[in-house]
């Protein structure tokens, strides 16, 4: 009789082992899970696009910041100094009441000694508000000249006193709300630059050297919309200098003018054109410092610290911000730009470089840069503000 009893494969066990299929089974399944365990962290790590708009965004955030930290500081030292203008103002003022209250008193001490009426002065000394104590008309008359003269001075005394007082108080919690606005911007800027050192910090080697070669490929772009701007200019200038000797010769022949009048009468803004020129040298000389933020040269320089200093050294006082020293001046088209003219950037106006010519400039860029020269469309022709004419 046949058996019924199945019979058992040779390969269920070998040594311990289970079968070869179940064991390919498993080890399919744990090579899977390791494979899912690695792509976890890469499916949620950021593209290198996306750090890349991401570190820019935040150093423009920290050069808006940065602005920010600038109007604060200057804010907070002429804060200071009318505060300390006023304390001064106040020692000198309780001096003179002082003063004044002495006099009083040697009144009252010869009244005491004479046996006059003592109560009025005395209770003038003490009294809140001296004035309502004057206006009676017993008192009053009981006064010298001399004496009158001395409670005029008092009671003037105290009053300015008093007022210079409540101004330098007031002044005090001014000055305290600026140094902690000046707290905070330096904080936000500490804290954006921060953020993006650590981003570009987990870039591997390969990644920074994409990232370089994107960078690369903007400023290829950059320069090649300046030239096309050197272009554009080039072409104007040479129109604008046909126009003038087609008006010199028309002038020439109808005998109404000369050639040297005409020219001395093209060259307006020559002063103008003199300081730029100062403005660009010192500029240019500070090509190679360090850009960092909150700073005004000389060894190194945010970016509205570098126009600034610049303009300075042309004899031009241009306030601290970018946002200030935007209105400094007459705005110009893009096209129109001549060197030393101020190219702000972005629409919160959080940047800012000194046009040299040719569609470039020189600017303070960002932390971790150099003052350097290159092309005003670094960041897109999208991201230019405005032009502006100091002077």
């Amino acid at each position: 009789m046949a058996s019924h009893r199945k019979s058992r494969s040779t390969g269920t066990r070998v040594a311990g082992i289970r079968t070869p299929a179940l064991a390919t089974a498993a080890l399919t399944s744990v090579a899977l899970l390791s494979q899912t365990a690695n792509a976890a962290p890469s499916d949620d790590r950021p593209s290198l696009e996306e750090v890349e708009k991401k570190v820019d965004d935040l150093y423009r955030q920290a050069g808006s910041a940065t602005e920010k930290y600038n109007a604060a500081k200057e804010k907070t030292s002429k804060q200071r100094k009318k505060v300390d203008t006023l304390l001064d103002d106040v020692a000198k003022r309780t001096q003179k009441l002082n003063d004044a209250r002495t006099e009083l008193g040697s009144f009252a001490s010869a009244q005491y000694r004479t046996g006059a009426s003592v109560p009025e002065t005395a209770t003038l000394l003490l009294a809140d508000s001296p004035q309502d104590y004057f206006d009676q008309n017993q008192l009053m008359n009981r006064l010298t000249g001399r004496q009158k003269t001395a409670v005029d001075d008092y009671v003037t005394q105290q009053s300015e006193t008093m007022k210079k007082r409540q101004e330098a108080t007031e002044g005090l919690d001014t000055l305290t709300d600026s140094q902690n606005d000046l707290k905070t911007a330096k904080s936000t800027v500490q804290k954006k630059l921060a953020t993006a050192r650590e981003l570009l910090s987990e870039l591997t080697a390969e990644e920074k050297a994409r990232l370089a070669a994107i960078e690369k490929k903007k400023q290829k772009e950059a320069a090649r919309k300046a030239a096309e701007l050197a272009k554009q200019q080039a072409e104007e200038e040479a129109e604008e200098e046909a126009e003038r000797k087609r008006q010199e010769e028309a002038a020439q022949q109808q005998g109404s003018g000369s050639s040297s009048g005409s020219s001395e009468s093209s060259a307006p803004g020559s002063s103008n054109g003199t300081q730029a020129q100062k403005a660009l040298a010192f500029a240019q000389a500070q090509i190679g410092k360090p850009y960092v933020w909150g700073a005004t040269g000389p060894g190194s320089y945010d970016c509205s610290g570098l126009t600034q200093a610049a303009w300075k050294a042309a004899g031009v006082t241009l306030p601290r911000t970018t946002y200030d020293q935007v209105n400094a001046g007459t705005t110009v088209s893009v096209s129109q730009a001549q060197p030393g003219d101020l190219v702000f950037f972005y629409d919160d106006i959080s940047h800012v470089g000194l046009y040299v010519g040719d569609g470039k400039m020189v600017h303070a860029p960002k932390p971790g840069a150099y003052v350097r020269e290159e092309s005003i469309f670094y960041d897109g022709e999208s991201s230019i503000y405005s032009v502006v004419r100091p002077a």
